[in-house]
């Protein structure tokens, strides 16, 4: 395997497992919750045994004795030797951060543990083998490679009298098992998983002159003394997935003189040679030798070694220890296929599957500089349209048309690519609920609903550390204790749910609880105690609970190891603010909380609605675009009747103060943004574009009411409104109004409030 095709297959190892650790974890938290489930535990024991034997094939002997122990307590609770409980599932739980852990490790190129990791492995060890009796040890984890052609691993010789005393494996690789994408090597390594390696002489008689060698071809083979307590059935599955560019034999133990000369005379190689390599494997005794070579002089009946006695045990040991590689995508990475135990899932998750179709993986880097590229082209495309519009060269019209169709077509199929389902970050926080909950001292589950959402990748990547702050202070703040709830007329055991849906082309992510309910009033005094409002000021709940997002705010009567600094939902709120969302709070004392986060579905490309004001264009993204309407220039309201509905206007000239004159004809653009309307009074209206969103210079982050610009197809720049942040200036407008009665002040408050 070339050492590319090994450091993609090593990559491929490294995201595998991490989801495999998410499987697991998510598993072992359902335990938690219910009986113990067959196909749960089933799943844990899936994901550890895929691990180890993956790690096994790239010769990751931490991995592989750290797991194999975890393995062992995995199988008797598969067999119902032994039964979860909380302190177990946290055990477990503490060895899947061990393992993430070492795997983080082989990212950094660190193969092998450090001191502390050592430390920790041997002390989780420690407590796994207490469910495992005093009997039970990792395996040894020395290197098994084969170092020549004669004289490895040497063993005290064994009688043949009574048959051998253990396994003897005689194995040919093919020429091409490398170019097929395997290592033969690595399947020698996994074989220790399943016992001790008593002795094994590399055969070299294939290896061509040097100047024959082909570097990409293997030579070749093994003569392997193995003790185990496995089965033939779990030894051969070892070798599963290269069966087919190898020659397998094996002796079982208590095999006869007749049985070894048998499989010498099958090998078909020199008899003496091969005699001698099994002596000094130690399968035989030298005095066996010459009877031995004396039967196969001899025509004999080939002797079957033993199989097992049961047909079922065998299947059993299969599915036990079948090596697991990583996955089928990793094939074309030059991975060894996955195994039989990999397939061996619930109906429900091959059904999944095929509901999904099959997969690749996607480097990120290349996916978003195809987004980059799109954006561009979607650029290009627009100026060839204007500028054949101004040619009036019709066909040339139809072509860029077709053109215009195409990209945007191109375009979705490509921001697709991007979108992922929330679920997999919701179900992290499900360790997060647990952990905190046991640290504290409450009772408290997670629901979670909306997995199927999509959103863009990068919002996904953004989102974690603002929802873990809000689950967090929701189990800190919000939860009440089992004593308090229960005095209140409550269940012992809090919820704290997380939802995501769709809304008017935004995402919307609620986290909610059902605690006590925000303190209206001591969040009043506190920030009026702050000097962050004034005594005499009048605030709505809403106005009153987004306070708590002011840096260093707290009401918290001490400090704890989860909150009560005043750090945490300021960071939240400047981070939802940069990825062009609006975040809000709504409360009820004694009931619970809820906080509802709105996110742009991407960040990337966005439909557009443009208009003018005074020359100068604006971009308003297409999805919160309601309507368009004429505007009486004359009319000196801020508001008006829409259907028998209030709308109140935001005139974008006074916003911006634009002093000049606004033209006869006005139009009204009408938007919607979390279930309210207004009215953005704007001088024309220029229709639909496809937006590419462009990133603001630093020096123009204090402009508010902006979130960005775009380039239009002529070359000029097109700044994007920021609708939620509109929305908020009716609100701080109609406060200014009210202070402010003299229009001229108002236009000019307006205008310091963009700029500000």
């Amino acid at each position: 395997m070339s050492s590319l095709n090994l450091d993609q297959a090593l990559q491929t190892f490294i995201v595998e497992s991490r989801e495999l650790l998410e499987d697991m974890e998510t598993a072992l938290l359902s335990l938690g919750e219910n009986d113990p489930d067959s196909e749960a535990v089933n799943a844990i024991f899936r994901a550890a045994h895929t691990i180890k034997g993956s790690a096994g094939l790239f010769g990751l002997d931490s991995i592989v004795a750290f797991t194999h122990v975890l393995e062992s307590v995995l199988d008797d609770v598969r067999c119902g030797q032994l039964t979860p409980d909380m302190k177990m599932i946290a055990l477990l739980l503490s060895c899947g951060d061990h393992i993430r852990h070492l795997i983080t490790g082989v990212e950094n190129d660190q193969l092998e543990g450090d001191a502390e990791s050592d430390t920790r492995a041997a002390a989780l060890v420690e407590q796994l083998r207490v469910y495992l009796g005093p009997q039970a040890g990792a395996p040894d984890v020395d290197d098994a490679h084969a170092h020549g052609s004669h004289g490895e691993m040497p063993a005290a010789p064994v009688p043949i009298s009574g048959g051998i005393g253990h396994w003897h494996l005689s194995l040919r690789f093919a020429t091409g098992v490398l170019r097929n994408g395997m290592d033969p090597l690595s399947f020698v390594r996994y074989l220790r998983t399943l016992g001790d390696i008593r002795g094994i002489v590399t055969i070299g008689d294939a290896i061509p002159a040097v100047d024959d060698m082909d570097p990409e071809c293997c030579y070749l083979g093994f003569e392997i003394a193995f003790d185990s307590t496995a089965d033939r059935a779990t030894i051969e599955s070892v070798f599963e997935f290269v069966i087919d560019d190898c020659e397998l034999r094996i002796l079982a133990p208590g095999s006869t003189l007749d049985d070894c000369a048998a499989l010498i005379r099958e090998i078909g190689s020199d008899p003496d040679q091969l005699a001698a390599m099994w002596v000094h494997c130690g399968t035989l005794a030298s005095d066996d030798v010459a009877r031995v070579l004396g039967r196969v002089e001899h025509a004999v009946e080939p002797v079957v070694a033993d199989a097992p006695a049961d047909a079922a045990d065998a299947a059993a040991h299969v599915e036990h220890a079948t090596p697991a590689g990583v996955s089928d995508r990793a094939t074309a990475a030059g991975a060894p296929n996955a195994t039989a135990s990999d397939r061996d899932t619930s109906a429900a998750a091959k059904t999944q599957r095929a509901k999904d179709g099959p997969s690749l993986r996607v480097d990120a880097q290349r996916l978003d500089q195809l987004i980059d590229l799109i954006g561009e082209l979607t650029i290009a495309a627009a100026g060839a349209s204007i500028a054949a519009r101004r040619h009036r060269i019709s066909e040339l019209e139809e072509s860029t048309s077709t053109l215009t169709a195409l990209v945007e077509e191109v375009r979705d199929t490509a921001l697709q690519l991007r979108m992922v389902r929330i679920g997999a970050t919701f179900n992290r926080f499900q360790r997060v609920v647990h952990d905190l909950s046991l640290e504290i001292g409450k009772d408290i589950a997670l629901t979670v609903s909306g997995e199927e959402t999509e959103l863009d990748k990068t919002l996904v990547e953004k989102l974690t550390d603002p929802l873990t702050h809000m689950v967090r202070n929701a189990i800190d703040h919000g939860i009440e204790a089992p004593e308090v709830r229960l005095a209140a007329g409550k269940p012992a055991r809090g919820t704290v749910a997380l939802n995501a849906y769709h809304d008017s082309g935004s995402i919307v992510i609620e986290v909610s609880d059902d605690g006590a309910g925000l303190k209206r009033d001591r969040i009043l005094a506190k920030a009026i105690e702050r000097g962050l409002v004034d005594a005499e000021q009048r605030l709505t709940d809403s106005e009153i609970y987004d306070l708590i997002f002011e840096p260093g705010f707290s009401t918290a009567e001490q400090v704890t190891n989860l909150s009560g600094r005043g750090v945490g939902m300021d960071v939240v709120k400047r981070n939802i603010t940069a990825l062009r969302g609006s975040i809000g709070i709504d409360s009820v004392l004694g009931r619970g909380t809820r906080i509802v986060v709105r996110l742009p579905l991407t960040l990337a490309i966005i439909d557009g609605f443009m208009v003018s004001i005074d020359g100068s264009v604006f971009t308003i993204p297409l999805e919160m675009v309601e309507e368009c309407i004429e505007f009486d220039v004359e009319s000196m309201h801020d508001y008006t009747n829409l259907r028998g509905q209030v709308l109140p206007f935001i005139r974008m000239r006074e916003l911006f103060g634009v002093e000049t004159d606004a033209p006869r004809r006005q139009s009204v653009v009408v938007i919607r943004h979390a279930g309210s309307r207004a009215g953005l009074v704007v001088d024309s209206l220029l229709g639909e574009f496809q937006t590419v969103i462009k990133p603001l210079s630093p020096i123009f982050s204090h402009v508010r009411c902006v979130s960005g610009s775009t380039i239009l197809g002529s070359g000029e720049v097109a700044l994007i409104l920021d609708v939620p942040a509109l929305f908020e200036t009716v609100h701080v407008e109609r406060d200014r109004d009210a202070r402010s009665p003299n229009r001229a002040d108002r236009v000019q408050a307006r205008a310091a409030s963009v700029h500000s």
